[in-house]
């Protein structure tokens, strides 16, 4: 079939074919019980890693997108190879090469070269094992040998020393999640305090609430805001409380649980030098069978960080709401306009970071239907889905903790209040008659607000004109500051008899 001049030649992806002259990129030779791999010679990264990198193109995503965790495995490491040392299971010599390799990972050196993806089979076994390679030749490299003289310091038998996946990639799991939780909740506590200034900014202004999309009793804007205030300083205390599901470690359970290849005294020793790096309050399970097999306090976890993400979500749909229109919405407050709202609507601004913030929420609540699936999947003494639950959970606080600094930046900081709005609203509703009710009687009240909406007229002038209550008396408790509670009704308040009258 010809193809129509008039239409451009496809672009066909290659992949890259290498000629003859061109140069071939230097390897190095590895070997694993499989057999032999090439393996680019200048990568810190060995057979183990490469053999994950072809078994797992998925996710297209390396574990060093979360740096967090790429720390706690070195973290882990540098612990176990002290731990060694210190119960004569390795050489002083050797756990200062691991010890020094892992410091300089933990400082941010090499992080780029912790390539596995984040979905991988295993339990974790690929992760682990790039973090041994790694550690192994950054400390040959250290030591004055070559990369891959794993007769000089050997990833397994050296690095991962009285360890296996199963105890060392849960422990860096919780561990990381531990840094990153404490970077949330200090972008959390930041927007909690923008929420705060504004609520102080409004504290005068009045408006009609509204409940089930009604019009309400009147509050104020202040008090509006000073409840997403506290909202999220009840978030911030809850997931607080969530540091101690991540406190309790395996570390030293090695395979299943049993502790076998560690020495007796390595679990204590491990656990009391992880708590010193890392400066978090760790303890080793008191049943390390069950703390291998359950991912209880994950599920956990991620229960705890969906609340908070949909109660921010919750917010930013009052903030799109309350900003609607801006002619034929609500309107009652101004999102500061970021970009373009439309490609075809001259002058259109949509509330394009509340927008963003709860598609965040969403995200972290499809993922926690994901840690749950993996956490109940487990079977018999081992988790073989942590890697997913690892990813979600690294995921779910990274957007969290950017859509807190997002929304206090871009939007909240920037917020301000359509007043002649506000009281246009608060003068026409005829909600306020509510705050009458104890002088008039609801029979009344209801009649009047009736009346008062079919006529458009003042509820004040339909009460005073009907001789329930003064001028004076009705300007008295429709205050605004009375009406919003912020100067609440001291006086006693005359009981209403059966015939809407105030009684003796």
């Amino acid at each position: 079939m010809t193809r129509p001049e008039h239409l451009p030649e496809p672009i066909i992806a290659e992949e890259h074919v290498t000629k003859p002259d061109d140069p071939q990129p230097a390897t190095r030779t590895e070997t694993d019980s499989l057999g032999t791999v090439q393996v680019p010679a200048d990568a810190y990264w060995g057979v183990h890693t490469m053999r994950a990198l072809e078994n797992f193109p998925i996710s297209k995503r390396p574990i060093s997108v979360y740096p967090e965790l790429i720390v706690a495995l070195a973290s882990v490491k540098q612990a176990a190879a002290r731990a060694n040392r210190e119960v004569g299971a390795m050489s002083a010599e050797k756990a200062a090469w691991i010890d020094q390799a892992c410091q300089r990972i933990i400082d941010g050196e090499h992080q780029d070269q912790f390539v596995v993806g984040v979905i991988q089979g295993g339990a974790g076994t690929s992760t682990n094992m790039n973090a041994n390679e790694v550690i192994t030749n950054l400390a040959l490299e250290i030591a004055g040998y070559p990369k891959g003289r794993y007769d000089i310091l050997h990833p397994i038998d050296d690095v991962n020393r009285s360890q296996s996946t199963n105890d060392t990639y849960p422990t860096a799991l919780k561990i990381s999640l531990a840094f990153s939780l404490k970077t949330l909740l200090a972008e959390l506590e930041l927007l909690r305090q923008s929420f705060g200034r504004k609520a102080d900014e409004f504290h005068d202004i009045l408006k009609v609430g509204r409940t089930q999309m009604q019009d309400a009793v009147p509050m104020t804007l202040g008090q509006e805001f000073h409840g997403y205030a506290t909202t999220l300083g009840e978030d911030h205390a809850r997931l607080t409380e969530t540091i101690w599901l991540l406190s309790e470690i395996n570390l030293g359970a090695t395979a299943i649980g049993t502790g076998i290849t560690a020495d007796p005294g390595y679990a204590a020793a491990a656990v009391r030098h992880l708590r010193e790096i890392t400066g978090l309050n760790l303890e080793t399970a008191p049943d390390l069978i069950e703390s291998t097999s359950d991912a209880g306090a994950f599920m956990s976890f991620s229960g705890s960080l969906k609340r908070s993400a949909i109660k921010l979500s919750k917010i930013c749909n009052d903030l799109r709401l309350l900003s609607s229109g801006p002619q034929a919405g609500l309107g009652e407050i101004n999102l500061p306009p970021r970009q373009a709202g439309s490609s075809i609507m001259p002058g259109k601004v949509n509330p394009v970071i509340p927008e963003a913030v709860s598609q965040v929420a969403y995200a972290i609540a499809g993922t926690d239907v994901t840690v749950t699936m993996a956490a109940e999947a487990g079977q018999l003494q081992l988790n073989a889905f942590e890697p997913v639950i690892a990813h979600s959970l690294l995921q779910s606080i990274t957007w969290m903790r950017q859509a807190c600094w997002t929304l206090r930046v871009n939007c909240v900081d920037g917020i301000t209040a359509n007043v002649e709005r506000l009281n246009a609203m608060v003068a026409s509703s005829v909600g306020v008659i509510t705050a009458l009710i104890p002088f008039i009687g609801y029979t009344a009240a209801a009649s009047l607000a009736k009346q008062a909406l079919a006529t458009g007229r003042p509820v004040a002038d339909l009460v005073v004109e009907a001789g329930l209550m003064t001028r004076h008396d009705v300007e008295r408790q429709l205050a605004p500051s009375r009406l919003s509670g912020i100067h609440p009704v001291t006086q006693a308040i005359p009981v209403i008899d059966l015939h809407g009258e105030p009684s003796e």
